[in-house]
């Protein structure tokens, strides 16, 4: 067993006998001897002692490699809800400490954003459930519903707080030292287009046409000519976007969503429904979700409630999952419909 090898390798870089570590453990010497030979191994529940008592973490007693921890963490942070207090800062450690190593800084950095996002997103249900009881039990108050429609991710109408500068700024930099970076470009683009910095947008959207003989150079000619309301020239960019011959999923969702912000359902649902059969499996729920999302607009409950559990039997079959929070957020939905 790979964690009897462990624990004998970590006794023996201290120097410790087995009977020195069987005291401090309070075993017998029998057991330490069982468990390094691997005809047996600790009780679940000893495991976080002999962690602490090495100062490893659990999973460097199993004698997991670094790709192989930091696998799991992910895992785990999508598996629940929010992370209590001293598992976040058990995670924050480890990932420091990975982050030392040039070879998995990046990678443990990525993580530790992915923690940090995870758990701001379960402050933000909190809060979002907060300030509805706030709402009702203040009879309307203003600071209230302030508090609730920022907790919900509402539209800002104040432009000092919305606008984008300084994200822009910062990818601008990024994308000038590394412009093959698609997807930073892509990134650049969607907040220069939101905060209607067209011009600027062109600009860089000459750069991504360098890179990119996709689909994603029309959608966004589309999205800039629709920004400058330029409704003809937008028209042309949506039919070229539709005829295309690729086989590129993300170009039918691309499509559903262009034809959801029109308000032409019917034709929205159809791409959504193209790119869900395109993808490869495991297929993602987004195209599930968003019939969803259109099928409650329109005030048709049996269908969200069929395209929700067609997004429950992806997250199953696909992807292996019957809990956690992607699954639970799509049965409160369906709940909430039923009810």
């Amino acid at each position: 067993m790979e964690i009897g090898r462990e624990i004998r390798r970590l006794r023996t870089g201290r120097g410790l006998t087995q009977e020195a570590l069987a005291a401090a453990l309070n075993v017998s010497p029998q057991s330490v001897s069982k468990w390094e030979c691997g005809s047996s191994m600790p009780d679940v529940q000893m495991l976080p002692e002999i962690a602490v008592y090495f100062g490893v973490t659990i999973d460097q007693l199993f004698a997991m490699t670094p790709e192989q921890q930091m696998e799991r963490i992910e895992n785990r942070i999508y598996s629940s809800g929010k992370l209590s207090e001293a598992e976040e800062r058990q995670i924050e450690q480890q990932m420091y400490a990975f982050a030392e190593d040039p070879k998995y800084e990046g990678q443990a950095k990525t993580l530790l954003t992915k923690l940090y996002n995870h758990q701001a997103e379960q402050y933000r249900l909190l809060a979002t459930a907060c300030g509805k009881e706030a709402v009702e039990k203040s009879g309307g108050d203003r600071d209230a519903v302030s508090e609730l429609a920022n907790a919900w991710g509402s539209y800002i109408p104040d432009w000092n707080v919305r606008n984008h500068h300084a994200l822009i700024e910062w990818f601008s930099d990024y994308c000038r030292s590394n412009p093959q970076n698609r997807a930073a470009l892509m990134w650049l683009m969607d907040n220069l287009i939101d905060d209607r910095r067209l011009s600027e947008a062109r600009e860089w959207l000459e750069k991504l046409a360098v890179i990119d003989n996709t689909f994603r150079t029309v959608m966004y000619r589309y999205l800039i000519a629709l920004a400058e309301g330029d409704s003809g020239e937008a028209e042309k960019r949506l039919g070229e976007l539709e005829k295309m011959e690729d086989r590129e999923w993300s170009r039918a969702l691309t499509l559903g969503d262009i034809y959801t912000q029109r308000q032409e359902y019917d034709k929205a649902v159809e791409w959504y429904r193209r790119g869900q059969e395109m993808q490869p499996s495991p297929k993602y729920v987004d195209s599930a979700v968003s019939i969803a999302h259109i099928c409650e607009i329109r005030g048709d409950k049996a269908g969200a409630i069929e395209a929700y559990r067609e997004a429950l039997r992806l997250l199953k079959e696909d992807w292996g999952l019957i809990s956690g929070d992607e699954c639970e957020e799509v049965e409160r939905a369906i709940k909430k419909l039923q009810g």
